[in-house]
């Protein structure tokens, strides 16, 4: 089994887990029995449970908004995270619960930024600086916390109108620079 087959096997074997216990309870042990591979083989890809959950999001992140800035809203990259979510709400609703110095909503956050540093740096030339940088921390900060609490509570907002909501929410320098590099 590649690398990458192991660590989509070992993310199923984590939400199965996820369905009957919290991530606290489930151990790398129960994981690799699941999967059928060795100890050393989960340890191979990964530092520990939630750095597994870190990495099964990152690719969350990276199917939801692969196409940003080349045609892709922002809005719609929102939509796109917030179906991935929806469709494995098991998985998300027990790794939001678990906190932690390595927990998915400090990783989601701290992803979030890195990929609109990223991308505003692709666009202008320049990563953010001074007040842009404090509002752009500051609202992918604000934005985990509200889909935190849309997943813990039951999403029942429509994945459509909380898209909406996290970019109408766009702090107004921020939305200026969005606008003008072609994200809104």
């Amino acid at each position: 089994m590649s690398s990458e087959a192991t660590k989509y096997a070992l993310a199923r074997a984590m939400e199965e887990c996820m369905r009957t216990q919290s991530v606290d309870n489930i151990t790398v042990t129960e994981l690799v029995r699941r999967c059928g591979v060795a100890r050393q083989t989960f340890y191979r890809n990964f530092l520990d449970k939630y750095d597994l959950i870190n990495w099964y999001f990152g690719k969350l992140l990276e199917r939801s908004f692969e196409h940003m800035g080349s045609g892709r809203t922002v809005r719609e990259g929102l939509e796109l995270k917030f179906e991935y979510i929806r469709a494995e709400r098991v998985f998300f609703a027990a790794a939001f619960r678990a906190d932690g110095t390595n927990s998915l909503k400090e990783h989601d956050a701290q992803a979030i930024l890195d990929f609109y540093t990223r991308l505003i740096e692709r666009k202008t030339g320049a990563a953010p600086e001074g007040e842009t940088a404090f509002l752009l921390e500051l609202y992918c900060r604000g934005s985990v916390s509200m889909t935190v609490k849309w997943v813990l509570s039951g999403m029942r907002t429509s994945s459509a109108e909380l898209a909406r909501y996290m970019t109408d929410a766009l702090p107004g320098p921020l939305r200026e620079l969005f606008t003008r590099i072609d994200l809104l």
